[in-house]
This record gives structure tokens, C-alpha cells and sequence, in this order.
């Protein structure tokens, strides 16, 4: 007898193999979007630090008689520090201190307009906000987060910031930006969930990049700069899981100081 199958029983069954298949495949996808539809639901539960009300957003930080050099920060939580509770542990505590000790020895005087939680469709508020009163020198600018974690589109974020970053130069003000962190170093989001987060964080940063460069200001990639860093010590962030603590922040201020110094000494120049 021939052990060929005839031509309708292999067709069947690879019809039901193909099923079986397709059956699978959309099973797993299921079961993935119901994974990470959970992951979601627990992320956005989740105890996150909050902004202290205490903490002051105006300091002078530097010895008296040095160059004044006027610092705001723009942008989401990290702008305001949250996550720690003293001045001098946020970031822009931090960088007014290194800048104040130095080659430079700037007097800085520091300002934020941050709004925690702010995406970048918030800083055209946060940029007229900035530009009240005495112009400042430098601006920097830490925001991406919100807009990645909120998987909105790279373009539509990055086209805010480039607008926001064009009227800051347009005041004749110096810009750096803080492209979006490695948020697949949080521990705030379990995987696979991370994972997407930080694929996303990561084209939210290219676009930032792009639009930041065209408009005249600097970048400094923070996930490409620190993201190592964070991803192997816990310790970079606080008790939340998503926050930076006072280590993490001062991973970032370091990263940050070239670019702002370099800025700051522009504005001796004008």
C-alpha cells in the first residue's frame, strides 16, 4: 500500500495544524495583553513619592562676588527633585553646587517651574512661567517620562519640546536638555511591562534629540549616559522604584554639569 497520504488528508491536516496555530498564537497574544494590561493596573497603583511641599523651588547657592549665573529647570518630578526631601540632594541642588565649586566658581542663583507629572505638551505654561521677571541664563529642561510611560506619540512630544526649546533661545537663553531616562531601569514596573516602557522611552528620546538639535539647544541622552548605572544599583532610586534618590540624582547631575557648564560659560560671553 502507498504510505503517501492522499491529497485531501495532508490538506486537512495542515489545515488543522494551521488552526492550531493561528489558535496559539492569539491565545499567547491574549494572555500577553492581559499580563501586561495587569502590570499596568499595578503601575498606576502604586505609592509614588511625592513632591515636597516644603522643599523651596528659589535658592542662591555659590559664594557672594562670584559670576551670577541664573539656572531654572523645566519639566516633569525631576525638575522638582521628587524623591528626596533636601534642596541640595535634587538635581538642580546639585548642579548649582558643582557649578559654585567649580573652575568657574559660579554664584548660581536656582529656579524651578516644574510641575510633577507634567508631560511636554505642559512647558509652553512652564516656559512663560520661566521667562518672568529676571531672564535667566540657562535653561534645563528634564521631561519624557510621562510621555513615554503613556506610550504617546515621539513626534507630538518631541514637537512641544522643540517649540518650548525655540522660545527659550528666541529670549536668548541657553537650553540643555535631559532626554527621557532608561525607564526600563525602574523597579516600579514589572516585566514584560518594563520592557515596553523602555522601548518606548527610548523613541521618545531619538525624537527629543532631533527636534532639541534643530532648535538650538543641547542634549544630554540620560539613558545612553546613566541608564547602565541605574540598572545595576537599586540604590539610584528611591524607595518608590521609579524616582531617582539622592544617588541617582547625582548620577544624573554629573552627567548633566558638561553641557550646563558649557552654557553657563556662554552666557559670560554675551
Amino acid at each position: 500500500m502507498n504510505e503517501r497520504s492522499a491529497p485531501g488528508v495532508t490538506s486537512g491536516r495542515t489545515g488543522r495544524l494551521g488552526r492550531a496555530a493561528a489558535f496559539s498564537l492569539l491565545a499567547g497574544t491574549v494572555g500577553g495583553a492581559a499580563v501586561l494590561a495587569g502590570e499596568a493596573f499595578v503601575a498606576r497603583h502604586r505609592r509614588y513619592a511625592q513632591p515636597e511641599l516644603g522643599l523651596a523651588l528659589r535658592a542662591t547657592i555659590g559664594r557672594a562676588g562670584a559670576a551670577p549665573l541664573r539656572l531654572v529647570l523645566l519639566g516633569d518630578s525631576s525638575a522638582l527633585g521628587v524623591g528626596v526631601d533636601r534642596l541640595e540632594d535634587t538635581i538642580g541642588g546639585q548642579l548649582a553646587n558643582l557649578l559654585a565649586e567649580g573652575p568657574t566658581g559660579r554664584r548660581v542663583h536656582l529656579s524651578s517651574v516644574g510641575v510633577s507629572g507634567s508631560r511636554s505638551t505642559d512647558l509652553a505654561t512652564q516656559v512663560a512661567r520661566a521667562l518672568l521677571g529676571d531672564r535667566p541664563d540657562v535653561a534645563l529642561i528634564l521631561i519624557g517620562a510621562n510621555d513615554a510611560t503613556g506610550l504617546r506619540r515621539p513626534a507630538d512630544a518631541a514637537a512641544y519640546l522643540g517649540a518650548a526649546v525655540h522660545r527659550l533661545r528666541e529670549a536668548r537663553v541657553q537650553v540643555v536638555v535631559g532626554t527621557c531616562p532608561d525607564l526600563g531601569a525602574v523597579r516600579a514596573i514589572a516585566p514584560p511591562l518594563r520592557q515596553v516602557v523602555g522601548w518606548s522611552g527610548r523613541r521618545m528620546a531619538r525624537a527629543q534629540t532631533t527636534a532639541v538639535l534643530e532648535t538650538g539647544g543641547s542634549v544630554v541622552d540620560l539613558a545612553a549616559e546613566t541608564g547602565p548605572v541605574f540598572r545595576a544599583d537599586a540604590g539610584t532610586l528611591c524607595p518608590d522604584g521609579f524616582h531617582p534618590s539622592a544617588d541617582g540624582y547625582r548620577v544624573w547631575a554629573h552627567a548633566l554639569l558638561p553641557a550646563v557648564a558649557t552654557a553657563a560659560a556662554a552666557t559670560t560671553r554675551r
